[in-house]
């Protein structure tokens, strides 16, 4: 296997285990909790790489550490739930999917990644397909969750490109980053969580294992090949494995839930996937900053869109 296969591989694992998300939160946490599951995601996670990596940011990376954990966790999770619960889960995970189009603009802007015509078709492309595996008939339109479901895209899809924009300070591994932004991202839902949700809720020996998968094999573990992943990958390249998080969720639904997977389905899946593929194919692969880099010509994109953006996005999907 190439170097540049195994990167993606390892990259394509982060949405693949963000799209076991809904079936750990239906059928191991505490219901109607969402700010409380993305707190408990988030901020144990960041501890513990803290602790691990014994690094803290220093100078300018104070404030890019919590900009970044803002719009990758303490935004995202926020507008990608509120967006969940005001949308039918297959619209959501529809208007999520944008991410990909987004992150092609901003790293137009931002990194000098000129937009071509392969990008926007494959983004389009794997739209499309995600549309075809969760979209149902008939569903309903909220213009209050349509536009958090934009800017939980939006947030995620910044993230990526500052993420990459700005590299990691000189000395700092990729762990130690990722540390910094779960944590930053956990201290601004620690208040919205409490203000609108209340006392955490009590916990059973089945919760804590819940959570304890989505802080460190669903957050920390795939937080960090994300972050690596992006900083090798070219951003609308990484983003273009969102789709990944969606085609999981619905596999994981039929496997082990009994949900039915139709004709239409399998084929959005094919689509969608097709579209991953061919988002991996351009000859040019962002080399990994060794340093902050401050101009943006020397840089070449997931998510979550990813996304982790179909990553919780679909998590409502059964329990509507």
């Amino acid at each position: 296997m190439s170097r540049k296969a195994a990167l993606v591989a390892l990259t394509a694992l982060a949405p693949i285990s963000w799209g076991s998300t809904y079936y750990v939160t239906t059928e191991f946490l505490p219901a109607d909790r969402p700010l409380f599951t993305g707190l408990m995601r988030a901020l144990p996670a960041g501890l513990a790489l803290l602790a691990l990596t014994r690094r803290l940011p220093r100078g300018a990376w104070w404030w890019k550490s919590a900009v970044l954990g803002a719009l990758n966790i303490g935004a995202f999770f926020p507008l990608l739930f509120l967006a969940a619960y005001r949308l039918p889960g297959g619209v959501a995970a529809v208007v999520g999917s944008v991410g990909p189009l987004f992150v092609v603009g901003l790293a137009a802007l931002f990194l000098g990644e000129k937009p071509t015509v392969k990008s926007l078709l494959t983004a389009v492309t794997a739209a499309f397909g995600v549309s075809l595996v969760v979209l149902k008939a008939g569903a309903a339109f909220d213009t209050v969750g349509v536009v958090a479901g934009l800017l939980s895209a939006l947030s995620m899809s910044a993230g990526i490109v500052f993420t990459k924009r700005w590299g990691r300070p000189e000395g700092v591994g990729a762990l130690a980053l990722t540390g910094w932004q779960l944590t930053a991202g956990g201290l601004v839902i620690l208040p919205l969580a409490f203000l609108l949700e209340g006392a955490p809720p009590a916990l059973t020996g089945t919760n804590l294992a819940g959570y304890a998968y989505l802080a460190f094999g669903n957050t920390a573990i795939s937080y960090f090949l994300w972050f690596r992943g992006i900083e090798r990958m070219s951003a609308s390249s990484a983003t273009l494995l969102g789709p990944l998080s969606p085609i999981t969720a619905a596999v994981i639904g039929w496997a082990a839930l009994g949900q039915a997977l139709g004709t239409v389905q399998v084929l959005g899946m094919l689509i969608a996937f097709g579209a991953t593929l061919a988002g991996q194919l351009s000859p040019r692969t962002a080399r990994t900053p060794a340093a902050e880099v401050p101009s943006t010509a020397s840089f070449s994109t997931a998510e979550k869109n990813g996304q982790e953006v179909s990553m919780d996005l679909e998590v409502s999907e059964v329990r509507r």
